[in-house]
């Protein structure tokens, strides 16, 4: 499942109407509007297809300056990873989780020059 957030922005004289032209559009959650025109809406898909497809809609509509994805979630966005954050060494996470002075860690290099 992925969640964004997505910041419509349109005149203000046009708030209203641009608020029930999303509302009938069903594509997410109006969360806030503020009366200088912006608008956070939150959208949902199970791919980031049908959310690019809602935000694509939005965009769309009459009087929209602009809609911009502001936040984005996705549950299964570290998929591939699974697993591989167990592997880590228990005194790195002791080390980490410390309030170890700075002047005391010990620089090793570029993980990518190994």
């Amino acid at each position: 499942m992925n969640i964004s957030s997505v910041v419509v922005k349109c005149a203000p004289r046009y708030l209203d109407e641009l608020l029930d032209q999303i509302a009938k559009l069903e594509v997410g959650d109006i969360y806030a509007h503020d009366d200088q025109g912006r608008i956070i809406v939150i959208i949902e898909g199970e791919t980031t297809e049908e959310e690019s497809d809602k935000l694509k809609k939005l965009q769309a509509l009459e009087h929209v300056l602009s809609a911009e994805v502001a936040y984005v979630y996705s549950d299964t966005e570290f998929g591939p990873e699974d697993g591989a954050f167990e592997k880590v060494d228990e005194a790195l996470l002791t080390t980490l989780n410390s309030d170890q002075d700075a002047s005391e860690i010990v620089y090793r290099g570029h993980l990518k020059d190994r």
